[in-house]
């Protein structure tokens, strides 16, 4: 399956417009993850803990994009966004999007 943020896929005519698919994940700060954070505050640098949770949220979300994609017939996925959003205290939303098409 390709992706991309593109609205094309340079060097391969889309043959066919499926639309929107979507992939989202609600992920929670951990406890000790916390207090590693608040720890780092002092003393600068970067927040690994949450690097992980981003990337591990970042990742969950793109595969069920790309599981939809694929469920509804597309072999790529165009222009690709992501957006965050504060779902309750202590609780984002990771949303990815983009287009799902058929290209040669």
């Amino acid at each position: 399956m390709l992706m991309t943020n593109l609205e094309t896929v340079p060097g391969r005519p889309i043959v066919k417009h499926i639309g929107l698919v979507q992939g989202s994940t609600v992920r929670a700060k951990h406890v000790g993850r916390d207090i590693m954070a608040g720890l780092k505050n002092i003393v600068g640098g970067e927040l690994r803990g949450y690097t992980e949770l981003l990337n591990d949220a970042r990742q969950e979300a793109v595969t069920r994009m790309l599981d939809e994609a694929q469920q509804r017939g597309a072999n790529a996925v165009v222009n690709v966004r992501f957006s965050t959003s504060s779902v309750t205290a202590g609780a984002s939303e990771l949303y990815c999007y983009g287009t799902a098409v058929v290209v040669e």
